[in-house]
């Protein structure tokens, strides 16, 4: 009886005993179907996505780069990642008592990494779609998408790229889900619970950060754009809530500097801003100077002397122009080259990646404006509407980016930079040894290749300074020295101003200009070729007597010495004819000897053209610069003086006086004053 009844109670007591054995039991079931699921559809997932990068990127040879480059995005850098996990995932498996802890620790470690590389994958997810929806306007390529997705991956069905692009995000979502099965099969007195439970909630925190970089991502993609917009287009905009919201920013922005209202200070983004527009500003400078320095070896490139005649037969000149040559056809251009591909190129790239992240700075600055004004607003009320609520996430989402990636984009848009300085200093290193190999051989044959550098530069500079001393005894010696004297034709219409200078100043005050004078000064004077002038004073107020003090009947100032030269005074024929009847009535000549001197004196003017003129009816006459001609009237029929008399050729004609000038060949008896 006893025996029986402790059997009977042994049995009542072991019954809850076994309920939990088979409750245990059928939850390590569970949590084994919950692990082998997650590694099962890891190894598929991953088969798919080596499939969209190997096969189906490779066949899709129709789309641009670009755009595969957003489609795919970084789904080799996914890829690796993966791999490394499921290879982890996939160890476990031998060490059965400890695989739930070992997979949550796994997770645990890919945590960073693998937000990291689907934060950049989802961000281009939308960019991505807009594509997808431009193929499908156009039928034909369509239809061959949809052909090679399906060769590939038929469960893809119609959906095709959408399918493949949703599979990197779906797969994301689920691991919080795949751990969380896990986790609720676990007991909770176990070791492994406390860390599947910190890695569930691990991949749901990398969940939620993709999520809001997503958020961040679309606000700032909105204020990146530039739009080129014409003035009547941004007129357009302007409406009355445009108008309020920059009135109520500059409001606050006024009531900030007057002191009313505190700045929101932000060090941390203060120091990144700062650091970015230093970047920025190093970036500009280079460009300027590279832009710069492209021009100046475009014009050295235009400059061949080595073309040249020199006239120096034989000796170095033969080895420098060969060598120049060899340079400027060769050495030089690829320089150029290289230069605008490796360093201008790259240089333009980066300064246009600035525009982005300088827009969304200048952006923050109004929307944290717009945020201030909420929270004061949320501090006096204690309320805000939908639209102010979302000003504040605006500038929430905006601030996160900023300090989030600007130290980032900082950092390589430096190392940007510092390739760029290396790789022009590289080219720069490169050209001259260029230049000194090609030189070797000409080098040997040229004079002085035995001295060292110091000895050669300082033969040049000796040999340079010597030389720019005698061109400079040279300049100040013609300069002084006047040329010997020659009679420049007067200038059209001179004629009374020489008379009226003779008259003042006599015949010995005269000087002719012998080429045109720019003046440079302010008393200097402006006079062309030929221009008569009278002599003042042989030298300026300090003394330089290069440079002499003349009048042109009208105005007075200085000119060089070097180019005057004394005017010798051609007589007029009336001056002419008086001289010769004194000369008559002193030697008691006949009448006939008389008249045999009138034919000597010309009844008509001899001059010459200065200036070409074409003529516009029959009663003018063409001429060419220097071509003589005979005037016959110095006047036309009303007795106007601005037109002349003429014959050219045996034709007779109307030409403008002021193009005309006395010819300078004296008659054999002409005299001329002493100087």
């Amino acid at each position: 009886m006893t025996n029986h009844g402790d059997d009977a109670l042994s049995s009542r007591t072991g019954a809850p005993d076994g309920d939990d054995r088979l409750s245990e039991d059928r939850s390590l079931v569970q949590q084994r179907l919950a692990v082998r699921e997650l590694i099962d559809t890891e190894v598929s997932y991953l088969h798919v996505l080596q499939l969209c990068a190997s096969d189906i990127r490779s066949r899709l040879q129709q789309l641009p780069q670009g755009d595969l480059d957003v489609l795919f995005s970084n789904i080799d850098d996914i890829i690796k990642v993966n791999r490394r996990l499921l290879h982890d995932l996939q160890e476990t498996a031998s060490r059965e008592e400890e695989q739930v802890q070992l997979i949550g620790n796994a997770f645990l470690e890919f945590q960073e990494e693998l937000e990291q590389v689907y934060k950049v994958y989802c961000a281009s997810y939308e960019q991505a779609l807009l594509l997808v929806e431009t193929y499908r306007k156009e039928p034909e390529l369509q239809r061959e998408i949809q052909g090679i997705i399906e060769a590939v991956l038929p469960q893809a069905g119609p959906s095709g790229l959408s399918f493949l692009l949703v599979i990197p995000l779906q797969r994301i979502t689920k691991y919080p889900l795949l751990l969380q099965k896990i986790l609720e099969n676990t007991l909770p007195d176990t070791s492994a619970y406390a860390v599947l439970q910190r890695a569930t909630s691990a991949l749901q925190d990398v969940v939620t950060n993709i999520n809001e970089y997503k958020r961040r991502k679309e606000v700032a993609s909105k204020y990146t754009k530039v739009e080129p917009l014409s003035l009547r287009e941004r007129l357009a905009r302007i409406n009355t809530h445009t108008l309020s919201k920059k009135t109520t920013r500059l409001s606050q922005l006024l009531k900030q500097e007057a002191g009313l209202v505190p700045r929101t200070e932000d060090k941390e983004f203060d120091d990144l801003e700062e650091r970015f527009h230093w970047v920025s500003l190093c970036v500009t400078e280079l460009k300027s100077n590279m832009a710069a320095y492209l021009d100046n070896l475009e014009a050295f490139l235009r400059f061949r002397p080595q073309d040249c005649n020199l006239e120096i037969p034989g000796g170095p000149v033969v080895q420098y122009c060969y060598l120049a040559r060899d340079l400027q056809l060769q050495a030089f251009p690829e320089f150029k080259q290289q230069l605008e591909a490796q360093v201008w190129q790259p240089l333009c790239s980066l300064a246009k990646t600035l525009v982005g992240p300088q827009n969304l700075i200048k952006k923050r600055l109004d929307k944290l404006l717009d945020f201030e004004r909420v929270e004061e607003k949320l501090l006096e009320v204690g309320s805000v509407t939908y639209e102010e609520e979302a000003a504040r996430h605006t500038y929430q989402a905006l601030n996160s980016l900023l300090v989030a990636e600007l130290p980032q984009f900082n950092q390589l848009a430096m190392r940007w930079l510092g390739q760029i300085l290396c790789t022009f200093v590289t080219l720069q290193r490169d050209l001259a040894k260029q230049v000194l190999q090609r030189a070797e051989d000409s080098l040997a044959q040229l004079p002085h290749h035995h001295l060292s550098e110091p000895a050669f530069r300082k033969l040049v500079e000796d040999a340079l300074g010597q030389t720019s001393h005698q061109l400079h005894s040279f300049q100040e010696n013609f300069e002084k020295v006047l040329p010997p004297p020659t009679t420049q034709p007067l200038l059209p219409g001179a004629e009374r101003q020489v008379q009226a200078l003779l008259s003042k100043y006599g015949p010995g005050k005269l000087y002719q200009v012998t080429s045109n004078v720019s003046g440079a000064g302010t008393l200097d004077l402006t006079l062309p070729r030929g221009h008569i002038v009278a002599l003042l004073q042989n030298k300026d107020t300090k003394g330089n007597s290069s440079r002499w003090l003349v009048d042109t009947g009208g105005h007075r100032g200085y000119v060089p010495a070097g180019k005057l030269e004394v005017y010798h005074v051609v007589p007029s024929e009336e001056e002419l004819r008086g001289q010769a009847r004194p000369h008559r009535d002193f030697q008691h000549q006949t009448p006939e000897s008389t008249s045999a001197l009138v034919p000597s004196v010309p009844t008509v003017t001899q001059v010459v053209a200065m200036y070409p003129f074409v003529a516009r009816s029959s009663h003018e006459v063409s001429l060419q610069a220097g071509q003589r001609v005979t005037v016959l009237e110095a006047q036309d029929k009303k007795g106007n003086p601005e037109w002349s008399l003429v014959e050219v050729n045996g034709q007779r004609g109307y030409v403008p006086s002021s193009f005309l000038a006395r010819a300078p060949s004296p008659a054999p008896w002409g005299w001329s004053l002493p100087s």
